[in-house]
């Protein structure tokens, strides 16, 4: 009997059920949409009166707006380290500018998180957009986040979860994108549609500390001084300064200036900003060009001395007051006739204000990198401490400079002929530049020994080289003295007999 009731029982549920689904399938069909979304709220407000758990939508574009949001980006970078782990369905993607291919869960996955004790549900759900005219969709289905928590676990959802779900994503997604190289260059102001300030390219260096050609000690302490950098947002908030630093590099042409900032980009995996001042046309631009560079950059100026008049040392008031007018009015006229052939007004204020200045706050996490040649040619106030906060000296190539580039060129940590090349270096000056070419094997039947040679040889011709410069120059401060002494020889003869001239008179 008890058997009986339960089939019967089944049968009442399942034909209710099936009446359930009949109706909804007529009321989707023909009732208007406006009635069916009236119901469908009044649904989830009487589902919301009695369900104690709280439900928080991260929609893929919000509006009408065609730009994916920032934060469902985030979400799904966030959210793809726990997908390919526990999700049963899964998604392959490639987002632009990602050099990774990513694993995100499919439509209506579910996935469970937890934070400081609390279950959080993650479902991605697709919405369906409003029908038009003949009832067929205008838009594409749009696809969105639902987070849903028990509602004690409120403060703490709102207040610290959603912060480190933004957090770890946006670090998810600065570790997968394909980082780029940045340039300014002259455009069209009056163009339509509006040209970029910057144009960019992949950026594919593979340049690593490892291989920098430079003491063990002198790297190390560069590479802290990075990372202790990029990982002090909390400190600069707290001492009241902008999260930058600047970076001088310096030295002879061939030291490795170009490689060191590649290396720094793919330490911190930054983007790189190669900003060629000639191009700016004035210093509103450089402003511009300032808003719109993105945070975890590195902006290079190469051979600043080189770049525009910015090397000179500001003089002092009362020597410009003694400047001759008619000195001051040809400069005033040669400025003139150069800004109109379209040279660069950009200034050394305008540059200052753009490291240091309120304008270099606007965004963080950023290092302004300068390289020179001739480090006595730039202005004090261009490279003092608060500008370019450290200085870093690339000069010839050391011993130990020379063993990491024999490793990297010729694999080996060790040979006969080292300690001839260290006497040579000792006594000698090469740049890592003029190393690296000659251990560059230009033969398949080229050997270790053979590159080591080739370097032994470059280094003595070198060597040969400075000591004739050396001797040129000794012959040149000579040369006037030998010129002299006749004159002296003959002034000292000629006195005594002034001076017997004057006893007999």
């Amino acid at each position: 009997m008890a058997a009986i009731t339960m089939a019967e029982m089944w049968t009442t549920v399942g034909s209710t059920i099936a009446s359930f689904m009949f109706v909804w399938t007529i009321i989707r069909q023909y009732c208007p949409y406006e009635v069916r979304h009236f119901l469908e709220k009044s649904m989830h407000r009487l589902e919301n009166f009695f369900n104690p758990y709280i439900h928080v939508s991260i929609h893929e574009f919000m509006g009408t707006g065609l730009n994916r949001s920032e934060a469902y980006a985030t979400v799904e970078a966030y959210l793809s380290t726990n997908s390919a782990k526990s999700a049963k369905r899964l998604k392959l993607e490639m987002e632009k500018d990602s050099k990774k291919i990513v694993l995100t869960m499919d439509e209506y996955e579910k996935l469970t998180d937890e934070f400081q004790g609390a279950k959080i549900s993650w479902v991605l759900g697709i919405r369906s957009p409003k029908p038009v005219g003949n009832g067929n969709n205008s838009q594409p289905e749009r696809r969105y986040y639902n987070l849903t928590f028990h509602k004690r676990y409120r403060e703490m959802i709102a207040e610290s979860y959603l912060e480190h779900v933004m957090k770890k994503g946006k670090e998810i997604r600065v570790k997968n994108r394909q980082r780029k190289l940045y340039t300014n260059g002259a455009r069209d102001k009056y163009a339509y549609p509006r040209q970029p300030m910057w144009s960019d390219v992949p950026f594919e260096h593979p340049a690593r500390f490892e291989s920098v050609a430079m003491e063990a000690e002198k790297k190390q302490e560069i590479i802290e001084d990075l990372l202790t950098f990029s990982q002090s947002k909390d400190f600069y908030a707290r001492i009241g300064k902008a999260w930058k630093r600047g970076y001088l590099l310096y030295g002879p042409p061939g030291t490795g200036k170009s490689t060191m900032i590649a290396a720094m980009a793919n330490l911190l995996n930054y983007n790189v900003y190669d900003l060629e001042l000639t191009a700016v046309e004035d210093n509103t631009e450089l402003k511009k060009l300032l808003i719109e560079i993105t945070g975890k950059s590195i902006i290079v100026i190469e051979d600043i001395d080189c770049s525009l008049d910015l090397t000179g040392h500001r003089k002092k008031k009362t020597e410009k007051e003694t400047e001759d007018k008619n000195e001051e009015e040809k400069k005033q006229t040669d400025l003139k006739n150069r800004e109109g052939k379209g040279f660069s007004k950009v200034t050394l204020s305008g540059l200052l204000n753009f490291i240091d200045g309120l304008w270099s706050a606007c965004g963080g996490e950023r290092i302004i990198v300068f390289t020179t040649n001739y480090v006595e040619k730039l202005d004090p106030a261009l490279i003092r401490r608060g500008r370019m906060d450290k200085h870093i000296e690339l000069s010839y190539c050391s011993f130990e400079g020379f063993k990491v580039l024999a490793k990297n060129y010729l694999l080996v940590e060790a040979h006969p002929l080292f300690d001839k090349i260290r006497r040579l270096m000792d006594e000698t000056k090469i740049t890592p530049a003029d190393v690296a070419e000659a251990l560059m094997r230009k033969s398949p039947r080229e050997d270790v020994e053979k590159s080591l040679s080739k370097l032994i040889q470059a280094l003595e011709e070198a060597k040969k080289e400075a000591a004739t410069k050396k001797a040129e120059e000794e012959s040149r401060v000579k040369a006037p003295a030998k010129d002299d002494s006749p004159l002296q020889d003959k002034k000292e003869t000629e006195e005594p007999q002034s001076l017997d001239d004057g006893a007999a008179t």
